[in-house]
């Protein structure tokens, strides 16, 4: 097993349709404006952007991410990403009821340093740390949706 590749599912339900949900997930430079983790976008042209995170833990995560899918139609956006973190991380917005389901997807390898040297006993901290930050972009995208 590697002890630095990590898989992330997180599901969120939204009092918005898919379009306004979509809409505002596809704009992260303002993403630190309601999610309190996300502590900077630095855009560098239309689809890449620098990123700079962090939860509870104190240490923060700085990665490239590329846009490689944009499909409305579909809700889909998703990008690859490297730096601390090397991957794929993907949204799919779909209906549900009278809002929509919010599915968040990463397939990540850990490069930071600090997080390989922890690796195995640090493991299951980080996993809790990364649900917190899920946890709080929720909460942070909900209110948002119902100030929009």
């Amino acid at each position: 097993m590697d002890w630095n590749h990590y898989r992330f599912r997180s599901l969120w339900t939204l009092p918005a349709p898919p379009a306004a949900v979509y809409d505002v997930l596809e704009r992260p430079e303002d993403y630190p404006r309601w999610w309190p983790q996300v502590q900077e976008v630095t855009r560098l042209d239309d689809t890449t952007g620098v990123i700079r995170i962090r939860s509870v833990l104190p240490y923060d995560m700085t990665f490239t991410a590329r846009e490689v899918r944009r499909d409305a139609a579909a809700g889909v956006l998703e990008t690859v990403l490297s730096g601390d973190i090397e991957g794929w991380a993907r949204w799919t917005v779909t209906p549900q009821g009278t809002g929509s389901l919010a599915r968040y997807d990463q397939v990540v390898s850990v490069h930071k340093p600090l997080l390989r040297r922890f690796a195995v006993p640090g493991r299951p901290v980080f996993r809790a740390n990364h649900a917190l930050m899920m946890r709080s972009g929720r909460r942070g995208l909900r209110r948002h949706l119902r100030a929009v």
